[in-house]
């Protein structure tokens, strides 16, 4: 069952739950308001749903509350971290922040990190960055979750990719994994007791199927645009780990640490304004979003928009009625920051 509860109450229970965990006030306070933002977005399957498991991780060590980014390398525009295994938000938020500030010394900015953990909702660091001016490019690698086309057993990551365009009327944000569905969504769908709107993998009798449980057990999901999505992710994983000299998804899947322990991720910034003035491309991203949203539905009611466009609807109304939660979710989270929960129970849940 779905709960409305005030976004305040959200981001005050989520950072205690974290203090709990042992994080220090400042990052508590960081890391609660991106699962809170998150789930205000519209996107609970990387803000709330993920508070229990991250907890878990912590307490199981593999994530790092102290670990901090440390240079390894740079050259020019391009700059290499080593994450230490810290805390994966605050990690990425920091590369996020390194890529802008060598944009605004090259015009362009590369950071690539290794060795860090998961960054929870992808999108964060691409709207960062074009709420911030910049052009924004990220994307992570993973452990094998997804078969690659042809195959019946997870062999690739799904391998969120982000791209965000500075918009000055409201940012066109792409945030999406290489499967038809993240498993952060099947859960949210199966928590809701609701089908998928679409297909979004096959259960276990090699069936394709709407059914998130299903897709769950047989860890079959289904990869965007069947073998171009296969191919892309498996491209995606292959590049960060060259880039940053980490871990590929099949040295995920040997270490064995839970989701995204160890990955790698890629954070590009580009200055808009590097061959065309700021009205001229902001008239331009103007003139192709209004078409590109005028374009005829095919369901009266149901008008076409631009990936983002949503978002920030969504974002004020959950500011206004409050934050849509899973009642069994949101009870974790209270009792983790009641301190009444240990990692064997956040385990079975």
């Amino acid at each position: 069952m779905s709960l409305k509860i005030p976004y305040s109450t959200v981001l005050e229970t989520v950072e205690k739950a974290l203090l709990n965990a042992g994080l220090s006030e400042e990052k508590a306070k960081v890391c609660a308001t991106i699962h809170a933002q998150s789930s205000a977005d519209g996107v609970e399957s990387h803000g709330l749903n993920r508070v229990p498991r991250f907890v878990e991780y912590v307490q199981k060590g593999w994530v790092d509350p102290n670990g901090e980014p440390e240079l390894v390398g740079g050259k020019g525009a391009v700059e290499n971290y080593d994450g230490h295994l810290g805390i994966g938000i605050t990690n990425a938020l920091f590369c996020a922040d390194r890529a802008m500030a060598l944009a605004k010394e090259h015009g362009i900015g590369c950071v690539a990190l290794k060795n860090t953990t998961h960054w929870m909702r992808g999108g964060t660091y691409a709207w960062k960055m074009a709420e911030a001016g910049f052009m924004g490019m990220s994307w992570i690698n993973t452990e094998s979750c997804m078969p690659l086309w042809g195959s019946d057993e997870p062999g690739v990551g799904n391998n969120p990719f982000c791209i965000a365009i500075p918009r000055e009327d409201g940012p066109i944000v792409l945030d999406m994994a290489m499967s038809q569905y993240a498993y952060g969504k099947l859960g949210v769908y199966r928590l809701a007791g609701k089908k998928l709107p679409f297909p979004g993998g096959f259960d276990k009798d090699g069936n394709l199927t709407d059914d998130p449980g299903a897709i769950e057990e047989s860890r079959r999901i289904l990869p965007t645009g069947y073998w171009k999505g296969s191919g892309m992710a498996i491209a995606l994983d292959l590049a960060a780990a060259l880039m940053s000299n980490g871990n590929c998804g099949s040295d995920m899947d040997e270490a064995n640490n839970g989701s995204c322990t160890g990955c790698s991720q890629i954070f590009i910034a580009y200055d808009p304004y590097l061959f065309g003035s700021r009205e001229e491309i902001q008239a331009m991203l103007n003139r192709r979003v209004a078409a590109a949203d005028a374009s005829h539905p095919e369901r009266e009611g149901s008008p076409v928009t631009c990936p983002g466009e949503r978002t920030i609807a969504t974002r004020e109304k959950s500011m206004k009625d409050g934050v849509s939660v899973d009642e069994q979710v949101w009870s974790q989270v209270v009792a983790i920051s009641e301190g009444n929960l240990d990692t064997e129970d956040i385990a079975s849940k």
